[in-house]
C-alpha cells in the first residue's frame, strides 16, 4: 500500500517538490518524511509533540551530516565525569585513546569531562568527536574537541543513537547510572539483532575493582539462572590492559568486514574465504544456529550487485536462526582466526542499507 496522503492532487504536489528540490536516488524516502509531518499537521499534534520530533531530527541530521565528513574507523568510550586527572581510570583512557590512534581510529566520547576528556585528551583534537548532551549543571564540551567535531544534543535518545550508529568498537571505563545505562543498551542491542555485531570492551585500572562485581552478578545470578546465555559472555571483553583492549578492537575486523541479509540468509562478507576444510570445521561447530542447508561460500546477491556493496569481499552465506547472536560473534572469531592482521582496518559503513533487509 502507498504510503501518501490519500489526495491525489496534494501527493503530486508533494512528489513534484521532492524532484524540484534535489535529484538523488532517495526521493521516495524523503516524500515518506515529508508526509509523515503533513499527517502530523493533520492529526493535530500538540505543540510539543512537534517540538520533540522536530529537535529529535534536526539533531539526527547534523549529526549524520558532521560524521560524514571523516571515514576513519571510530571507537566510542564510555565513563564517568566524575573521574578527573590522576585518577587510574582516567589515566588508563588517555593511553588507550592514544594507542587507537595510532592504529588509525578516532575517538568518539560524550564530550564532557573526566573519562570524556581522558578519550579526547588522547586521541587529540584533530582525531576527536564529541556527542554532547545539554545539562542543567553541564553544557560545554571538554577542551580537546574542535566545534566542527562535535554535536550538541538535546535528548539521551537521539545522542545515544549517534554513538552507536556512528562507531565501529565500544570502550567502557568506570561510571556512574549513565555509563551502566549505554553499556547495558549497547549489548541488549546486539544480543537482540538489533545492531550489527561490534567488539565491546570492558575497562579499567588494574587494581581499581570495579567490574568484577557487575560481570560475577551477570555470570552467577544472570546466567546461573537462564537470564541470558553462556554464549552472550562472547560478546564483550573485561581487561586491565589497554594493549589487550586495541588487540581486541583490531582482531576483530582482522578478516570480517560487514553482514548483510538478503533472501533470507545472512551473508557475512570477509577478507579472505575459510578454505574447504575451514568450511567444514565452521559447520560441525556451528551447526546448532544454521536453521537449514549449510554454511557456504557465496556470491555476491543481487541486492548487493544493485547497490555496489563490498563488492570485494569474499561472502560466506546461511541462514541464521535470528536468536542466538553470542553464538554468531563466535563464529567471527572463528573466521577471524584463518587471516592475518592487516595493517589498517576496513571497515563497513555503519547502519548500512542492509538494516532495511532485516525482517524486524
Amino acid at each position: 500500500m502507498a504510503y501518501d496522503l490519500g489526495n491525489p492532487e496534494l501527493d503530486k504536489t508533494l512528489r513534484q517538490l521532492v524532484a524540484d528540490a534535489s535529484e538523488n536516488d532517495n526521493q521516495d524516502l524523503i516524500a515518506e518524511l515529508i508526509t509523515t509531518v503533513l499527517k502530523l499537521h493533520r492529526d493535530g499534534a500538540t505543540r510539543g509533540d512537534l517540538k520533540l520530533l522536530n529537535t529529535t531530527v534536526k539533531e539526527i541530521r547534523y549529526s549524520n551530516l558532521v560524521f560524514s565528513r571523516h571515514d576513519e574507523p571510530k571507537v566510542t568510550i564510555y565513563g564517568s565525569a566524575r573521574l578527573g586527572e590522576g585518577d587510574p581510570n582516567y589515566e588508563t583512557t588517555v593511553e588507550f585513546a592514544r594507542l587507537m590512534i595510532e592504529h588509525g581510529w578516532g575517538v568518539i566520547t560524550g564530550a564532557g569531562p573526566g573519562i570524556m576528556e581522558a578519550g579526547n585528551r588522547g586521541a587529540g583534537v584533530n582525531n576527536s568527536y564529541g556527542v554532547n548532551i545539554r545539562l542543567p549543571f553541564e553544557s560545554e564540551p571538554n577542551r580537546y574537541l574542535s566545534n566542527a567535531r562535535t554535536v550538541n544534543f538535546k535528548y539521551f535518545f537521539t545522542r545515544k543513537l549517534g554513538f552507536v550508529k556512528e562507531s565501529h568498537a565500544f570502550v567502557i571505563l568506570p561510571g556512574g547510572f549513565g555509563t551502566l545505562d549505554e553499556a547495558f543498551e549497547l549489548l541488549t542491542l546486539i544480543q537482540t539483532g538489533k545492531s550489527d555485531l561490534h567488539p565491546i570492551v570492558f575497562l579499567e585500572a588494574k587494581g581499581t575493582g570495579y567490574w568484577g562485581r557487575l560481570l560475577d552478578f551477570v555470570k552467577e545470578v544472570q546466567l546461573a539462572g537462564g537470564l541470558i546465555s553462556k554464549s552472550d559472555l562472547s560478546l564483550f571483553l573485561y581487561t586491565t590492559s589497554t594493549s589487550e583492549a586495541c588487540d581486541h578492537i583490531r582482531h576483530f575486523y582482522t578478516n570480517y568486514h560487514s553482514q548483510r541479509y538478503a533472501s533470507g540468509k545472512l551473508i557475512l562478507r570477509v577478507r579472505q574465504a575459510p578454505s574447504a576444510e575451514e568450511l567444514a570445521a565452521l559447520n560441525d561447530e556451528f551447526a546448532d544456529i544454521v536453521v537449514e542447508g549449510s554454511i557456504d561460500v557465496a556470491e555476491p546477491s543481487e541486492p548487493e550487485l544493485e547497490d555496489d556493496d563490498a563488492l570485494d569481499c569474499d561472502r560466506i552465506a546461511f541462514v541464521f536462526d535470528r536468536r542466538q547472536f553470542g553464538r554468531l560473534r563466535q563464529l567471527i572469531d572463528r573466521l577471524n582466526e584463518i587471516a592475518e592482521l592487516p595493517e589498517t582496518t576496513s571497515i563497513p559503513t555503519p547502519m548500512s542499507e542492509e538494516q532495511a533487509e532485516r525482517p524486524w
